[in-house]
């Protein structure tokens, strides 16, 4: 299983899938093209999921975390921020008041595209 993203619009539907060939099971590199995506839509995003490997509930990691803060400094206002696994789905948001202080809430109902990002993650090149 490698990491894979996906930039999501206020309508709950996909605006981007970020599958770079440099990802790995702990790593999803950044491109260009995902921030000028990010840039361009920046008041239509309502956030960005990706995947993490294995299975359970899944929790950001410091560096998820302060990806999501400097992203929405940069970018001008907060957004949600999902995490899969195999079986497992949450959404982190912003609590405050710290810039790193994110609280992260189980997804019972997954969106429809949550199956597509698994399945990516999946995928051997």
């Amino acid at each position: 299983m490698r990491e894979v993203g996906v930039v999501i619009d206020l309508e709950g539907a996909p605006l981007y899938w970020h599958v770079p060939p440099s990802r790995t099971a702990v790593t999803l590199p950044d491109s260009r093209a995902l921030w000028d995506v990010l840039w361009e839509h920046r008041d239509r995003v309502a956030g960005f999921a990706h995947s993490h490997p294995g299975s359970g509930v899944p929790a950001p990691s410091h560096e998820d975390v302060t990806t999501f803060s400097a992203l929405e400094r940069g970018l001008g206002r907060r957004y949600d921020w999902w995490i899969a696994t195999r079986d497992g789905f949450v959404v982190c948001r912003w609590s405050g008041p710290g810039p790193l202080d994110y609280r992260t809430e189980r997804c019972d109902a997954e969106p429809t595209w949550v199956s597509r990002l698994r399945a990516l993650s999946e995928e051997e090149e």
